[in-house]
């Protein structure tokens, strides 16, 4: 059987840094992988992102759309089965920020998948600098990501001030507390925290190794995809300080909505620069490719307040897509 791991993770927690870092891992140990990313957004950002990691051991599929459930699940599904012909050993299946995770596990369930299909792995990634507070709907969505998770792994440790990420944690247990889960993570245990750089041969070894937990929580029925938006600006021509300064002016201004994650990606002369912003933090580095796009997600996002703020000379120079569905699971 084809053992498939789960990257969960909320809206901008770092799960393709971490798949990107982890198929490497696999790779050098002889594992053939395939990476089945899913995301609901117009402009699949992780798919460009991934493409350094292209060859015999490791291919990428894309699972884009899904104008409902059920067509969804349908697309899923069909990929799957068209992977487990191909002989892979393993196959990582990376979310939207947004993704019901019961979805996934109901179509795991299903004939013949599961004759051809074990479940191994449930990794969920959580951001230490998480926003103390959520609305409800992304309180629920943190909770039900990580329910299942054999093991919670903590991005951007090396930014959080000291007792930041066991602040998280607590916020984490309060939100599957809420949603009457019994599940509970606890650093050292069942959640490991530390700069990703620093992570060791023995650290990759208990994550490859963490399976998943059976956890049942009350879901909260409400739409994912009108709760939070997603907005594309592409081929905008920004220098890097006109972008960071845009990103700060965006999040500064309530008429621009709750702004959750910016995400832009741009040429300099030395390469691809990627951006990634929160309303605390502004993080930039250097990717080995990519495509002139910002992507803001929120909610109850304003697409002119927006454009207002990313506008040159008086005018909004890009194509901007409202898309119901966040989209990037970056």
């Amino acid at each position: 059987m084809v053992q498939v791991d789960l990257i969960t993770g909320f809206l901008g927690a770092g799960k393709t840094t971490f798949l990107r870092k982890y198929v490497r891992w696999l790779n050098a140990r002889g594992q053939r992988v395939c990476i089945l990313e899913n995301d609901f957004g117009a402009v699949n950002v992780d798919v460009m992102l991934l493409q350094d990691l292209l060859g015999d051991n490791c291919d990428i599929e894309t699972i884009s759309g899904g104008c409902d459930c059920d067509t969804h699940q349908r697309r899923m599904r069909t990929k799957l089965i068209s992977l487990a012909m191909q002989g892979f050993d393993r196959v990582l299946v990376e979310p939207s920020g947004i993704f019901d995770v019961d979805e996934f596990y109901d179509v795991l369930r299903d004939e013949p998948l599961d004759r051809w299909y074990t479940l191994g792995n449930v990794i969920a990634i959580v951001d230490a600098l998480l926003e103390p507070q959520l609305s409800p709907q992304g309180e629920y969505l943190l909770a039900s990501e990580a329910a299942s998770a054999g093991m919670v792994l903590m991005s951007r440790c090396q930014q959080a001030a000291p007792g930041q990420a066991d602040a998280t944690l607590a916020h984490l247990n309060r939100a599957l507390e809420a949603c009457r889960c019994a599940r509970r993570f606890a650093a050292g245990t069942d959640a490991l925290c530390k700069p990703w750089d620093a992570l060791t041969d023995a650290d990759m070894q208990r994550l490859d190794s963490c399976g998943h937990r059976q956890a049942s929580y009350v879901k909260l029925h409400f739409d994912e995809h009108e709760a939070f938006t997603s907005l594309y600006f592409m081929e905008l021509s920004l220098t890097l300080p006109a972008l960071q300064a845009a990103a700060q002016q965006i999040f500064a201004d309530p008429a621009c909505g709750h702004i959750l994650r910016i995400k832009g990606f741009l040429r300099e002369d030395d390469g691809w620069k990627e951006l990634n912003a929160t309303r605390d933090t502004l993080h930039v580095e250097a990717v080995p490719d990519g495509q002139e796009v910002v992507i803001v997600i929120g909610e109850g996002v304003n697409r002119d307040a927006v454009s207002g703020h990313l506008a040159m000379d008086g005018k909004t120079r890009a194509s901007v897509t409202g898309h119901p569905a966040a989209g990037s699971s970056f």
